[in-house]
């Protein structure tokens, strides 16, 4: 069999081929996250119920680390 001359590229062709690449390529996978310090605490702006405050607050000096103690237990942690 003869060699026959290859057919111009189309658009179709670019676009089917940019079509196959996309699904065929593997993703670039995210960096890992960075694993927490423990210890470690984080500044952070929260909206709490003034009440729930309050109650927290009339306990004295160490409110903030009963509130984290609070939602550690919340959360399962």
């Amino acid at each position: 069999m003869a060699d026959q001359p290859r057919r111009p590229r189309t658009l179709a062709d670019a676009r089917t081929e940019a079509a196959f690449k996309k699904v065929t390529t593997k993703p670039v996978e995210a960096p890992p996250k960075k694993a927490a310090v423990p210890g470690v605490r984080e500044q952070v702006t929260l909206r709490i119920d003034q009440d729930v405050l309050e109650h927290f607050q009339s306990q004295g000096p160490g409110w903030q680390d009963r509130i984290n103690a609070a939602l550690r237990k919340a959360a399962g942690l």
